[in-house]
């Protein structure tokens, strides 16, 4: 049987398009439409739902207060928030009361995509099994810490320093074939002043993206050189 889903939209073109990109997704069925959390509620009295694709800025109860007062009404119906809101405290709250999974507007339909699927996994393995094993529960667990860190926003970066220069050094390092490297190696193979490398590469290491020691040249001058840290990966994903 198809999973059951509500869509709580008060726009009916986003609604409808909503509505369309669900139904390209397997396993799941468009159940109804409501454009308010006071309709919603009413039609959750009489309908099955499995699912609910909620926006947050919605007339009279909006999805965070329908959010609670179902929780607080005992509800187990899931809830996916679908919603320009990208506050920490929406984010926060709406993940506090139990939502699987947080969508900002615009967002990518393989983003979309990808929440259904999982959420269909979780579901289903939810639904036809009376215990989990270790590895199923860790793998759902894990999906749900890759859907956060992808649904977040990247940090921002301190002014003077733009995104698409820091993607463009980042590059360039994860290229060498060194693992350690100085100032110079990036200014060679990128269109960029040595003191500007020099900015970005002293902002990496703050970060804790790269590590940097003292080495000596050959007429025993001090040269930087950096390498990327053991977590520099997980750290660069903040800002990129």
């Amino acid at each position: 049987m198809n999973i059951q889903v509500l869509i709580v939209e008060d726009d009916p073109m986003v609604a409808k398009f909503n509505r369309h990109y669900l139904e390209q997704v397997p396993g799941f069925e468009f159940a109804d439409w409501a454009a308010s959390g006071s309709e919603a509620g009413r039609m959750l009295a009489v309908k099955k739902i499995d699912l609910i694709l909620l926006d947050i800025y919605i007339p009279h109860t909006n999805g965070l207060q329908l959010l609670s007062m179902l929780r607080e009404q005992g509800s187990t119906v899931d809830i996916m928030v679908i919603s320009a809101a990208s506050d920490n405290a929406s984010i926060r709250k709406a993940l506090q009361f139990g939502a699987v999974d947080y969508l900002i507007k615009p967002f990518e339909f393989a983003r979309f995509q990808a929440a259904l699927a999982a959420y269909r996994e979780k579901h289903l393995l939810m639904k036809h099994r009376e215990h989990l094993s270790q590895e199923q529960l860790d793998k759902l667990l894990r999906y749900s810490a890759a859907a956060a860190e992808e649904g977040r926003q990247p940090e921002q970066l301190p002014k003077g320093l733009a995104e698409g220069t820091l993607e463009s050094i980042w590059s360039t390092i994860l290229a060498l074939e060194d693992p350690a490297f100085s100032t110079e190696d990036i200014t060679l193979r990128v269109p960029i002043s040595r003191i500007s490398v020099r900015k970005y590469l002293a902002f990496l290491t703050e970060a804790g993206v790269l590590q940097m020691e003292i080495g000596y040249g050959a007429v025993g001058r001090p040269v930087y050189m950096y390498s990327v840290s053991s977590d520099g990966q997980e750290r660069m994903n903040r800002y990129l």
